[in-house]
């Protein structure tokens, strides 16, 4: 068990050229173990005569092709049940987990022993980076049912931690949780952890008194790395929020926040960051915005190689004040989330900044997204919390929002406080319904 600041000194502090270096010998090793065993990347890279042995540096990478979701679906199930991604027999795998499948069919991940070994010891390392020590005790108020985020309690474990494996319960059960066993950690989402704070409050419980809880961490949303948003859950709970990203393609979370809170430190020794430009694909410098695209450098259930997360954002592998080496990930938002309104491009996280740091709204919002006489368009629902009218809060809103943004909402309508939907996990803020109208112009079934 560590005693002292970091999980695993050595590899958390590694100069970036000895990093750099573990990166391309475990990449080497990742490419030809893929292009031995998986069906699918043997005959991709034979297409554009890409070649394991080729890849002399990290650079070289960029000579293979990319894969998506979309690579994911159409390979899922095709020649056994892992499918032709996958680079080793049903024998071989001991757990799979499935995506939301928020953006299509979910998909599954397959891991072997090791592969669930070592993404546990990526969970531990991410806990105690956020500060998890024996003397903690935990909740891990996420769902289990195939969900990646499920096992990662069990990292925590690993830091010697007290582990309540709650799940997605009931407010009022967890509410119950947190008053009968004072835990001093909870994980859940953004979204969720607010409604929580303020269900306590309306209950007559104020979760910096009559609760133990003083560090929060947070994944699933965008809302973690969001100033406002932070804000808000600390003004409720008077914890510390730390900030934790993954995905179900690779595994739980793969990078997290530090003490500083200044980016979310990747584990760089599984997972190889590219960033590549929106249209162009081209990889970009370090620093520069793009699209984040991963490659496992470990993993052999299913290798993931250059696939293009959707997300925006950026990499630092400059080193963090806390001393680790690690590069910090910034991501800004969902690449098929992102919306064009006379020629800005529009983030949900800048609206949820706008709504988060407005005192005359409670946190709750959803946007709609629509298109009228062929141009995008944009609606907000919030919920008054104030003394003022609706009609003043209807136009302080629209005021922050073309501030902040560059262009104001189309509509922005304002409901007493309570009647928008909470969500007990990943909140469903954004409804797009431009594909609904082009499909009904085009007098289609939707």
């Amino acid at each position: 068990m560590p005693k002292g600041k970091y999980w695993n000194e050595e590899l958390e502090t590694l100069p970036r050229e000895r990093l750099e270096a573990l990166q391309l010998r475990s990449l080497q090793e990742e490419l030809a173990f893929a292009y031995a065993r998986s069906p699918y990347y043997k005959r991709a890279w034979d297409e554009v005569n890409a070649r394991p042995e080729d890849v002399k540096t990290l650079a070289d990478l960029a000579k293979f092709p990319f894969i998506d979701k979309k690579t994911q679906r159409d390979t899922q199930g095709v020649g056994s049940f892992l499918g032709e991604l996958a680079a080793v027999p049903e024998e071989e795998a001991v757990f799979v987990s499935t995506s939301s499948g928020s953006t299509g069919v979910p998909t599954l991940s397959p891991f072997t022993a090791r592969d669930f070994d070592e993404f546990q010891d990526v969970e531990a390392r991410l806990f105690w980076q956020a500060g998890i020590r024996p003397n903690d005790r935990y909740v891990h108020a996420l769902n289990f049912a195939l969900y990646v985020g499920g096992p990662d309690v069990i990292g925590a474990q690993r830091t010697g931690a007290l582990c309540i494996w709650v799940g997605a319960v009931p407010s009022e059960r967890l509410l119950f949780v947190l008053q009968a066993y004072q835990p001093t950690a909870i994980w859940t989402s953004p979204s969720y952890i607010i409604a929580l704070g303020e269900k306590a409050l309306h209950s007559g419980i104020d979760p910096k008194k009559d609760l133990s809880v003083r560090k929060i961490i947070v994944a699933g949303e965008m809302g973690g790395s969001i100033g406002a948003t932070r804000k808000a859950i600390t003004d409720i709970w008077g914890a510390e929020l730390y900030d934790f990203y993954g995905l179900s393609d690779i595994f739980g979370a793969c990078a997290g926040h530090c003490e500083h809170h200044d980016g979310l430190h990747i584990a760089e020794d599984h997972i190889y960051v590219e960033t590549v430009g929106l249209d162009s694909g081209e990889p970009l410098p370090p620093g520069e915005r793009g699209e984040l695209v991963f490659t496992t450098l470990r993993k052999r259930a299913r290798p993931i190689i250059r696939f293009r997360t959707g997300d925006i954002g950026r990499i630092d592998v400059s080193p963090c004040e806390c001393g680790r080496t690690l590069g910090r990930i910034y991501v800004d938002g969902r690449k098929d989330d992102m919306f064009i309104v006379s020629a800005v491009n529009v983030y949900p996280s800048d609206i949820e900044y706008v709504i988060r740091a407005m005192p005359e709204i409670s946190n709750e919002y959803t946007i709609r997204i629509f298109e009228e006489s062929y141009t995008c368009k944009y609606e907000v629902n919030v919920e008054n919390v104030s003394d003022i009218s609706d009609d003043e809060v209807r136009e302080k809103t629209v005021n922050a929002m073309k501030a902040r943004i560059g262009v104001r909402p189309a509509i922005v309508n304002v409901h007493p406080h309570g009647t928008l939907e909470r969500s007990t996990h990943k909140a469903k803020r954004v409804i797009d319904q431009r594909t609904e109208t082009v499909a009904k112009s085009r007098g289609e079934g939707i």
